[in-house]
């Protein structure tokens, strides 16, 4: 083993870096901390709406190409057909690029900008909510998403290049060692994003246990969850992409749509689905005017601190790995099918789910006649929101298998990437990288909550997601440059 990380430079100085950098916190955690908030909050202060201004121009970008007579490019040969089926590509598509996310937010963030509306409108206040909801898990997230996925891809596919970020380089404006440091960036960020996707998915487990059986679950099941979905996921990176990943990609969204279409028909459909065509259309209307917060679409430095530029932040810094992966899977479509598909299906999926959990959120409120902050707390809210309905203990196991499920799918494709790029851009890498990362992710997952219990004092999850604002930063810029290189290459007809 160790020559065989002597003879991978990528893979000997990503671990060693993380390792180093595992080493500080535990030593000096209350130092780690102090800084990396403090970053993080440099970074949105200085760089919040320089990452608006991106998101919007990613967008449009995006837009523009699928509509131009570049989208007819397809990635792969001329003659090939789609490598997955729409229904699978999309699952593995939604499954890595939002996941768990939706239920940790479903009910908490709409209820949340309906009590603390983000800025004056004219809509009423539930429909302002989820129109802002809209905005920040809509087309931008998806458009840095998409960015990448468009780059990497047509490195892949058209020009036979590895699967790696520095790939979106032309090798003129780099030498090994830049491209090694853009990489192992990449590598860096996208653990980190991962031991804190599983880090709070396991805490929301654990909180959903504890609300189910009325119990006081701790670290040893917060532990043992992690052991759970690590090994999942390693079983299901090491069958690949089309045994593993994309079956329990598939499971993830026919659940979803069970859970969904429940919930939708113990509501009032009616107002959901008026709720839904209202925010959908102010949403469409408002885009632009919110993208770059101007006037009185501006809800102040404070509330976008702390949510859009948090967001936006976010969305960059997993972008490379849900970019690439993305690409990987998207074989044999063009960009028009690609970029219009990242953009506007996992959008318009995500606005139903916020419409139907949200709307019924208000009006659950109305029957108390007062908010209490009942729905505040992130891991338990959508707990409390379905024990007002019928079944609601085979929802709350439905919810908690969810959220298992919606891991494994984050874990095993991210270490399906961080494969890739240590296996020099392999598409289908080695299954000792697999391996490797596997249990890498699970045995820092591990020393992370553990050192989040010892340090009571400290969110250690919530400083590791902070951490991600500040390795999103050079991803920003990055994309800018990776972006006009592209284009200038395109425009020269060497796509």
């Amino acid at each position: 083993m160790f020559q065989f990380l002597k003879n991978n430079k990528l893979l000997s100085v990503s671990t060693g870096l993380l390792v180093l950098f595992s080493a500080v916190v535990f030593l000096f955690t209350q130092w780690s901390y102090q800084s990396i908030e403090s970053l993080s909050l440099w970074v949105r202060n200085y760089f919040g709406y320089f990452y608006l201004y991106l998101g919007l121009g990613c967008v449009l970008l995006l837009l523009g190409i699928a509509i131009s007579p570049w989208g007819t490019c397809k990635l792969g040969n001329p003659e090939e057909k789609p490598e997955h089926s729409t229904w699978a590509w999309a699952s593995m598509l939604y499954s890595t690029g939002m996941g768990a996310g939706i239920l940790l937010r479903a009910v908490q963030e709409p209820v949340f900008m309906q009590q603390n509306p983000p800025f004056p409108s004219n809509s009423a206040p539930e429909i302002l909510a989820l129109e802002f909801t809209f905005y920040q898990w809509g087309f931008t997230a998806w458009a840095f998403y998409g960015i990448f996925a468009l780059v990497i891809g047509h490195a892949l596919f058209i020009k036979k290049q590895k699967v790696l970020v520095s790939s979106a380089v032309p090798q003129k404006f780099k030498g090994r060692k830049r491209a090694n440091a853009i990489d192992i960036l990449a590598i860096l960020t996208t653990v980190f994003g991962l031991i804190a996707a599983v880090g709070l998915g396991t805490a929301q487990i654990t909180g959903g246990l504890n609300h189910a059986f009325n119990s006081n679950f701790g670290v040893v099941i917060t532990l043992l969850l992690a052991v759970l979905i690590s090994t999942i996921a390693f079983i299901s990176v090491w069958m690949g992409v089309d045994k593993g990943i994309k079956q329990i990609s598939k499971f993830n969204i026919a659940v979803t749509l069970l859970l969904l279409a429940f919930v939708f028909v113990n509501s009032n459909m009616g107002q959901i689905l008026l709720s839904f065509g209202k925010a959908s259309l102010q949403y469409l209307i408002d885009f632009i005017p919110m993208s770059l917060a101007v006037g009185k679409y501006n809800p102040g430095i404070a509330f976008l601190t702390d949510w859009t530029f948090y967001y936006w932040a976010f969305w960059l810094a997993w972008a490379p790995f849900t970019g690439i992966f993305i690409a990987r899977i998207s074989r044999g479509r063009t960009l028009r099918q690609m970029l219009l598909g990242v953009l506007i299906l996992p959008s318009l999926g995500t606005f139903f789910w916020f419409s139907i959990f949200g709307t019924s959120a208000f009006e659950i409120i109305a029957t108390w006649g007062s908010y209490n902050g009942e729905f505040a707390d992130v891991f338990s809210s959508i707990f409390v929101f379905l024990s007002a309905y019928p079944l609601s203990g085979l929802l709350n196991g439905v919810t908690i298998l969810l959220l298992v499920s919606f891991l494994v799918t984050s874990v095993d494709s991210a270490v399906f990437v961080l494969s890739m790029f240590t296996d020099k851009g392999n598409p289908n890498p080695d299954r000792k990288h697999r391996l490797i990362w596997s249990v890498l992710i699970l045995f820092t997952t591990l020393a992370l909550i553990l050192l989040g219990y010892a340090k009571s004092d400290i969110d250690v999850l919530v400083a590791v997601q902070k951490l991600l604002i500040v390795t999103s930063l050079p991803f920003a810029f990055f994309m800018v440059f990776m972006v006009a290189v592209f284009l200038t290459g395109f425009g020269k007809g060497k796509g």
